[in-house]
């Protein structure tokens, strides 16, 4: 098995001395390694739903699924919709154990939440990594969502807690499902833990990519149910309509 990278040491060593661009290997002349050019050519999301983040053709629009059915979680933040080449990006990072492009995305990603709270976001008291079951956990070594909270918290202020969420099904892959699949696949896989913890908090679950979002409707809905005041979805990407551009 695969040990869980020592987050405070490579990782963190490497970033600190290789300022090279990840993207373009020019020098990256920014705090992190990514030059502003190889920055502005990710796929920002700029126009998305108010509530699920699904990639819409204009600002400040509910998508028709939110609209006909509001989901468990009060909203979704994501700076990137899921295109080239963050999903590279995230790829590398999730299936090849290049912890140094994880950590990356993290700190763009707080940089981009911190932006948002002096825009009034509402902070929570906590961040809950979606959770993987014990088996796959084995496989991998790692979970990348946990990685991801875990340096988010750091930078941001918030505290990661990772006992709350456990996944006591080992469910299929998600990946190729339908959205009803993907459903009836989460069917009773989660369950909370240490339920005192949550009560009456405001919650932001923390994946890496957010596809038909019945993962993390399942977990809002359990947590809602568990006590949570509010529950809110932060990742790195959204991904499109299937058939969209």
């Amino acid at each position: 098995m695969h040990c869980q990278p020592p987050l405070k040491t490579l990782v963190y060593n490497w970033l600190n001395n290789n300022r090279a661009c990840l993207l373009c290997s020019e020098p990256a002349e920014q705090r992190y390694p990514l030059c502003v050019a190889c920055e502005a050519e990710l796929p920002w999301l700029e126009d998305g739903c108010q509530v699920c983040a699904l990639p819409l053709p204009m600002n400040g629009l509910t998508c028709g699924q939110c609209s006909r059915r509001a989901p468990a979680f009060h909203r979704v933040e994501a700076p990137w919709h899921y295109g080239f080449p963050l999903d590279a990006l995230i790829s590398r990072f999730k299936y090849q154990r290049q912890w140094p492009l994880g950590r990356l995305l993290a700190q763009l990603l707080g940089r981009w939440l911190m932006h948002r709270y002096s825009e009034g976001l509402a902070r929570p008291t906590a961040l809950l990594p979606v959770p993987l079951a014990c088996r796959r956990l084995r496989q991998r070594g790692y979970n990348q969502a946990a990685m991801l909270a875990r340096w988010l918290a750091g930078q941001i202020g918030i505290p990661c807690n990772e006992r709350v969420l456990k996944r006591q099904v080992d469910t299929p892959a998600q990946q190729g499902l339908s959205a009803r699949a993907r459903q009836r696949n989460l069917r009773l896989a989660f369950t909370v833990e240490h339920a005192e913890a949550i009560e009456g908090r405001h919650l932001a679950l923390v994946d890496d990519v957010l596809t038909t979002g019945a993962t993390a409707q399942a977990l809002a809905s359990l947590l809602l149910k568990a006590g949570a005041a509010r529950v809110d979805v932060y990742c790195l990407a959204r991904t499109a309509k299937p058939g969209s551009a």
